[in-house]
């Protein structure tokens, strides 16, 4: 017979009243996933019993756990980023006591916990970044807590001390991009860069582009649906700037007020003919087998605090990009290139230029 240790959290006010043991799991899965039906089936739990769950700790804390907006998937608020926060301090307190009581102890309470190695990320969605929070924690001993948001909310997060990273990705090339509203929240003295991956944004579209669309003049000019990212987002800004260099009014385009919150969203609605055209990654084209016209190259970075740098968690994240399995991952997703990963720089690398293949 072997005893195994079962850890549970609990509420404590001026009663001690346990968790439901799916709760932090299913926020857990939100923030990786930004969509609550991708998270209760990783949960394996019926979606009214998610919502159920997160409807009564909402009425028991007083706050929203989890936002959800129609076109604009899932994610964890303040409230509940607070919450799993507990728990990860909670955890680290008792991965120090824990050894006393046995070396077997001490093992599963630091497979529970992943400590000391755990990093709170707010990120623009990204299918690489999704694939890494989900394989790093048990592979490679790194627990990403990875919300989903778009680049400018990620990088108001980060700036304001909520999370110790944000991830964002701009625009490469030579063209005058506007590259300031990524600078603005962060602070020179303070912050550094590190290189994620490179990927391919353009149009996506249905299985051989049969209106033989070529750029975005062409789904405004041939009244094509179009399927647009959410405000706040760096894809977003992205299709602004390229709108307004080519003089299209944004009203012209059809259906450029319908929004969705990742790449992954865009491609099934086009994949499901409601839509004519989306703006996104190649990879997500490629995943539901869709026509894929190059406009842009991106960089993806990760934003952290040079004084952060060196610590065991940031410093372990940074040698993981650095590693073959990094490679081998990026590698998975058509259009992405993970050459230089991991590398740390200065805000001076939001300006650099670099080639680009294709044009709008």
């Amino acid at each position: 017979m072997r005893l195994t240790p079962v850890l549970n959290w609990a509420l404590e006010d001026e009663t001690i009243e346990p968790l439901d043991p799916r709760l932090l799991p299913l926020l857990d899965a939100i923030a990786a996933h930004a969509s609550l039906a991708a998270a209760i089936d990783e949960c394996g739990i019926s979606y009214r019993a998610g919502w159920g769950l997160l409807r009564d700790y909402q009425r028991k804390l007083g706050a929203p756990l989890v936002r959800l907006e129609r076109g604009r998937g899932a994610a964890v608020t303040p409230s509940g980023m607070r919450l799993l926060d507990a728990r990860t301090k909670a955890a680290r307190r008792l991965a120090r006591i824990l050894p006393s009581l046995g070396t077997d102890v001490e093992a599963q309470a630091r497979r529970v916990t992943s400590e000391p190695l755990s990093l709170r990320v707010a990120a623009s969605y990204d299918l690489v970044l999704a694939a890494l929070a989900r394989t790093t924690a048990d592979d490679l001993a790194l627990d990403l807590n990875v919300s989903f948001m778009g680049s400018l909310n990620a990088l108001d997060a980060f700036a304001a001390g909520s999370v110790q990273i944000a991830g964002f990705h701009v625009p490469l090339g030579g063209r005058r991009w506007d590259r300031s509203p990524f600078r603005r929240p962060l602070d020179a003295r303070s912050d550094r860069l590190v290189r994620f991956v490179d990927r391919d944004q353009g149009l996506i579209l249905p299985r051989g582009n049969p209106a033989r669309v070529k750029n975005l003049s062409d789904v405004a000019l041939r009244g094509l649906r179009f399927i647009n990212r959410q405000r706040g987002s760096g894809t977003r800004l992205l299709i602004d700037q390229i709108l307004a260099e080519g003089g299209i009014d944004p009203a012209t385009v059809n259906g450029f007020d319908s929004e969705e919150f990742t790449d992954p969203a865009i491609a099934a609605t086009v994949a499901s003919g409601g839509a004519d055209a989306g703006f996104g990654v190649r990879a997500a084209a490629a995943e539901y087998g869709l026509a894929f016209v190059p406009l842009v190259r991106e960089r993806y970075f990760l934003a952290v605090r040079t004084k952060d740098v060196e610590s065991p968690g940031v410093a372990r994240l940074i040698g993981v990009l650095r590693s073959p399995q990094f490679v081998r991952l990026a590698s998975r997703f058509i259009g992405y290139r993970s050459t230089g990963a991991g590398a740390v720089g200065t805000l001076k690398a939001l300006t650099a230029t670099h080639s680009v293949r294709g044009s709008d």
